[in-house]
């Protein structure tokens, strides 16, 4: 028999979730807001081939560039979960969306204030990363609390498909702007994209009132609802909880390092075609090393996009399913593993490409993290839930 304390939770959990029609609204804009923010985020990959030719760096100053982003992003992955818990994760992603998408078109400006241009970006790119870590956490807080049950697991693998969506408009179209007006137009589009989905979210979906006292709460710093107690010991005791941050660990470790030298593998192993291929899959990755075909080179890159839309619908919602009352700062821990793991695989990716001058190198670490992650869920990975009482102890 639930605890009293448990069943009231719960019932106020499904009396503030949304409505079918509700749903079917955030759903689509939580997907193209994720879309979005893969736009934003994979214009310097799309672009570090031709901006390394414009400022001269070499292939680990272009590794230096891409993994900072990780730098940042790592840094804000449980606060962004901690925030969403307190104050309401749409607000949480609203926010962050404005800025990073103002940074997004502002790259250009930035790339040009003066010489320094590899710190200056390097710059940019930690900034983005602060602002973007919050993302999937609040997502995670926000879907947790909003969605019933039932169909989360569906909601969120819909709106996590706006990742892979993101990275193809950004692969597809970014390359037609490289083409057509160079890479500035890459950031100027993908910011300016996310300023006026931004914008529609404002007048259409939230309350200003809300948002207000959202702003008021973060310049305080006082909690705006209840406080929520982690049990961490209880959480971290479950081999499942290890087994899920461990695997979205390798899951977001290996498509990071896709995420960021994709685009240059294509630009250099097929100069003249225009295409673009970023993704998970770590079978699909071992074969991406040991083709020298183009068509079957993007075959295999976009399995493994598609691919990496399961991980969505498992390892990400099975951090709901442990511990929905306190999912964003699980899924926070979990991502900000995954992030660092990113900035050492995005690092050893350039190293082992100057070093070894093998695009083979890479593509066997990308398939070695990702078969370790899916071991470990496989043996450890449960759906039962973890935080219920006596969890909700000062511990």
């Amino acid at each position: 028999m639930q605890p009293p304390a448990d069943e009231a939770r719960r019932d106020g959990a499904e009396d503030a979730q949304w409505s079918r029609p509700e749903g079917q609204v955030w759903t689509g804009t939580l997907l193209l807001g994720t879309c979005l923010l893969y736009c934003a985020r994979v214009s310097m990959p799309v672009c570090a081939a031709a901006m390394s030719q414009d400022f001269g760096w070499n292939k680990k100053e272009a590794g230096v560039v891409l993994s900072s982003f990780f730098w940042g992003y790592c840094l804000t992955q449980v606060v962004g979960g901690h925030l969403g818990d307190r104050i309401g994760g749409e607000k949480v992603i609203l926010l962050s969306a404005s800025a990073w998408g103002f940074i997004t078109a502002a790259t250009p400006l930035l790339a040009h204030l003066g010489s320094a241009h590899l710190a200056f970006m390097t710059f940019s790119r930690i900034l983005t990363g602060l602002l973007q870590g919050v993302y999937f956490p609040a997502l995670t807080s926000l879907l947790s609390q909003k969605v019933r049950e039932s169909e989360r697991a569906f909601t969120y693998s819909t709106v996590g498909a706006g990742s892979q969506f993101g990275t193809l408009v950004t692969g597809a179209v970014g390359s037609l702007l490289l083409d057509w007006y160079g890479w500035p137009s890459v950031f100027y589009f993908s910011g300016g994209l996310t300023l006026l989905w931004v914008w529609y979210v404002y007048k259409c979906l939230l309350s200003e009132r809300d948002l207000i006292l959202a702003l008021g709460v973060l310049a305080q710093g006082l909690p705006v609802s209840r406080p929520t107690k982690v049990p961490w010991r209880q959480l971290f005791r479950k081999p499942a909880v290890w087994a899920a941050v461990t695997s979205q660990l390798s899951a977001a470790c290996s498509f990071f390092i896709l995420l960021c030298w994709l685009p240059t593998f294509f630009e250099e192993t097929f100069p003249s075609s225009k295409v673009m291929g970023l993704g998970l899959s770590g079978v699909f990755a071992l074969c991406l090393g040991h083709t020298s075909s183009f068509c079957t080179s993007v075959v295999f890159a976009s399995a493994s996009i598609g691919l990496q839309t399961f991980n969505h619908s498992g390892i990400s919602v099975n951090i709901q399913d442990l511990a929905p009352s306190c999912a964003g700062f699980l899924f926070g821990v979990a991502n900000t593993a995954g992030a660092l793991a990113g900035v050492v695989g995005v690092c050893l990716g350039g190293y082992l490409i100057e070093t070894t001058g093998s695009w083979a190198s890479v593509f066997n670490l990308v398939a070695a993290v990702s078969s370790l992650g899916l071991c470990i869920f496989l043996v450890f990975g449960k759906a039962q839930r973890v935080d219920l009482s006596p969890a909700h102890e000062d511990l």
